[in-house]
């Protein structure tokens, strides 16, 4: 990652915005923030719009389920390395990981294009094969079942999925080469990589802003909010008083501090997260779920790497009674991580919470960093 990129941002007219929802899915997930996303054969008109797409500021790059693509959709191929063979793609996330082809496709959402983008196509019939260091990764999000959407719109704060440490060789169990399908790790130039498409758009471009309403204490069956493309780069996407807090420049993790003195290093905002996650021995467990016999309220402090810091309240509901109710959009639905501390979309109700990439200027600089 680079940190440089200055404070002066190319303005744009283009329409940036694009709608947002939590609802009832077709997996019965709650807390699912999803929208839908426009894919073209590059340079053409032949396109389809799929819906049900997860909304996710916690990783890069679109990933659609094959099944969920039409048959007559014949998307590019993107080769792996410098051969001539098909890039098959691992990514790896918090629940297990998406294994497919990398493809070309120009990327629509509101007014805003990403063309020629590299996407990943999972469980795409062209590589077959999951390599075994994949599988190592935990459950197989493959099916609609098992990612509980038809793919994830990541718009995180970085430009591409696995970055300049899969340029020269390969890394993490990232990218392979897939003669016949028959698949070995591989290289991945940057240009060949699955990138976010907002870095790609020629304006509004240095990152997003997810505007959700606020959520009762009992939830709502429904909630439409808005992701809005760039930072300071239109009038609806100033940073106004927001408080910059700069993340990792290599894990876009921040730090928090709980009321109760703990201290989370590796935390992270993530909209891509149905709860908030983090470790609390006092309050009551019903699985991952924390279900406390009433609702509790807690206190903490998140903290970018330059140490500037911003409050957070956090109110905490029984997940039994919440999943109970009949409501689909929760404020207050926790559950436990021994590792880390996740901002899950929790969140992210009743605030504009900007994700600026690495590299691009904004108004506070360049990203990457959060702001609410």
């Amino acid at each position: 990652a680079s940190t440089t990129g200055g404070t002066t941002v190319p303005q744009s007219t283009t329409p940036n915005v694009h709608v947002v929802q939590v609802a009832a899915t077709p997996t019965s997930t709650r807390n699912m923030l999803t929208t839908s996303v426009t894919v073209c054969v590059p340079g053409t008109a032949t396109c389809a719009t799929i819906g049900n797409v997860q909304v996710d500021t916690g990783s890069q790059g679109l990933r659609l389920l094959a099944s969920a693509l039409p048959a007559g959709l014949n998307l590019p191929a993107v080769t792996a390395g410098s051969g001539a063979d098909i890039a098959g793609e691992c990514a790896g996330f918090g629940t297990g990981y998406t294994w497919g082809a990398v493809r070309r496709a120009d990327v629509r959402l509101a007014g805003e294009v990403a063309p020629a983008l590299a996407i990943q196509v999972i469980a795409d019939p062209a590589v077959p094969t999951t390599p075994s260091a994949c599988q190592s990764r935990g459950l197989a999000m493959m099916t609609l079942t098992t990612l509980r959407a038809n793919g994830i719109l990541g718009v995180g704060p970085f430009n591409a999925d696995c970055g300049a440490s899969c340029v020269n060789q390969a890394s993490g169990a990232w990218y392979y080469t897939c003669p016949s399908g028959n698949c070995t790790a591989s290289a991945q130039p940057l240009a060949q990589q699955v990138r976010n498409p907002v870095a790609a758009f020629a304006t509004d471009n240095n990152g997003v802003v997810l505007d959700l309403p606020a959520v009762a204490d009992s939830g709502a069956s429904s909630v439409t909010g808005s992701l809005i493309f760039g930072i300071g780069s239109q009038p609806n996407n100033t940073l106004g008083g927001a408080k910059v807090l700069r993340a990792n420049t290599a894990t876009g993790f921040v730090s928090t501090t709980t009321s109760d003195g703990s201290v989370y290093a590796q935390s992270y905002l993530d909209s891509g997260s149905n709860g908030l996650f983090f470790a609390n021995p006092t309050l009551t467990r019903c699985g991952v779920w924390y279900c406390p016999s009433s609702p509790q309220s807690l206190s903490a402090t998140i903290k970018g790497v330059d140490g500037a810091t911003a409050p957070a309240a956090l109110s905490i509901a029984s997940a039994l009674s919440l999943f109970s109710s009949g409501n689909w959009a929760f404020a207050n639905l926790a559950g436990y991580n021994s590792r880390a501390f996740g901002w899950g979309l929790p969140f992210f109700f009743g605030k504009r919470v900007f994700t600026a990439i690495e590299a691009q200027a904004t108004p506070a600089g360049a990203g990457p960093y959060f702001a609410f």
